[in-house]
Order: structure tokens, then C-alpha cells, then sequence
């Protein structure tokens, strides 16, 4: 479990300006369906918060062993060197693509809808009922559109 101001202060030390309520849980996504079946198999699903900033996006580990969230930043991308970001849905989740100029990153996210009985209640509840990645779903993913539409006029 998780607190969004936790997460804040870890990417506030980091250096980083994060945005309040604009970070849901991610992990990487299968390139496909046997990927999908080998990462369930083997429980090696890895999950991270992917925030965003005032001027990154930047993701941070959840531990493996004890579900709580790392104190440190796994990866940053610049908003000016993001090229595109695609968000598609993909059976219960969303994929998120992005693209920069020498890398593409593919993520998935859970969707809302089941979200309280899949692992982003686990990782994302503050208190009962109130599940954080639910509740910023929907403005990060449109903040995410919104950087989508913005990356070709840096």
C-alpha cells in the first residue's frame, strides 16, 4: 500500500515537481499473448507509479518482496524528448506507448472499472474504498492524451 503523498515526497527528493492526483500504477506490457501468459506464470509482473510532472514523466519501483513503493526513481523521460504517446485499451487494461527519439516504452494499466479486485486495490488503497489509481485514472490518462498532442510542437 501506498500513499500518494508518500509517492510525492520520494519524487520531491528525487529533484522532481510532481502534479497532485495525476499518477496511476503501471508495469511493462507484454509485446504479446505468450509474454502476457509467461509473466503471469512466473509472478515476475514488476509495478511502478507512473507520475507526472511538471516537466517529466517518471515512473517509481514498488518492491517485489513487500509491495511497498522503492525510495527512488527508476526512469525519467523529459517531456521534450517524447515523440508520441499512444493510449489504447487492451483487454481489462490500457497500453501506454512512448516514444522518443531512440527508445519506445510500452506500458499497461489497469482499467478503473475492476481495479478494486486486481492489483492496483492492493498497491493503490490508502484506506478502504479509497483506491487512488481509480480515482486519477481518468485525469492522467487525458493529461497523457494532452502531452500526446502537445509532442510535436516542442
Amino acid at each position: 500500500m501506498a500513499k500518494q503523498t508518500f509517492i510525492w515526497e520520494i519524487i520531491k527528493d528525487a529533484g522532481y515537481e510532481p502534479i497532485e492526483n495525476k499518477n496511476i500504477i503501471v508495469s511493462y506490457a507484454p509485446a504479446n499473448i505468450s509474454d502476457s501468459v509467461a509473466k503471469f506464470l512466473n509472478c515476475s509482473n514488476e509495478f511502478f507509479v507512473l507520475q507526472i510532472c511538471k516537466d517529466e514523466l517518471v515512473l517509481v519501483p514498488f518492491s517485489k518482496m513487500t509491495r511497498g513503493l522503492k525510495k527512488e526513481v527508476a526512469l525519467t523521460i523529459p517531456f521534450n524528448t517524447i515523440e508520441s504517446i499512444d493510449v489504447s485499451p487492451f483487454a481489462l487494461n490500457y497500453i501506454i506507448t512512448i516514444k522518443t527519439k531512440d527508445d519506445e516504452l510500452r506500458l499497461s494499466t489497469q482499467q478503473k472499472e475492476l481495479s478494486d479486485f486486481r492489483t492496483s486495490a492492493l498497491l493503490a488503497n490508502e484506506n478502504i474504498g479509497k483506491n487512488w489509481h481509480k480515482i486519477n485514472l481518468d485525469e492522467t490518462m487525458d493529461a497523457l492524451k494532452a502531452l500526446k498532442n502537445n509532442c510535436g510542437e516542442r
